[in-house]
């Protein structure tokens, strides 16, 4: 689901089926190279969208973007690849509803 927090109030949700491909993995390359680099990377979502639905944002409030964080540029420039992996594997195994992401392992 996509909102717009400027402009016009709309909503966007898109259906289907994603797929993750993550750092290592060999599509990684095929799909990282058509996307700017950013220290920190965890994933490109690959998504089979089967419908398409738009509705009123009416509900949605009005914001502005001030900026954009550097903290997470900052933070993974300063850790080798496997502590990044370390660290996805320990703190991002589960979601915040307690279901598995497929991470486990992965260390």
């Amino acid at each position: 689901m996509f909102c717009a927090f400027d402009g016009s109030p709309k909503i966007l949700r898109l259906y289907g089926h994603g797929k993750l491909v993550r750092p290592g993995e060999p599509a990684w390359s095929q799909w990282a190279e058509i996307f700017p680099t950013y220290p920190g990377a965890r994933q490109i979502v690959l998504a089979q969208i089967t419908r398409v639905q738009t509705s009123c944002g009416f509900g949605v409030p009005i914001m502005k973007l001030e900026s954009h964080r550097e903290l997470l540029p900052q933070w993974a420039q300063k850790r080798s690849p496997e502590e990044l992996l370390a660290y996805r594997a320990k703190k991002n195994s589960r979601s915040i509803d307690g279901l598995p992401t497929g991470m486990e392992g992965q260390s």
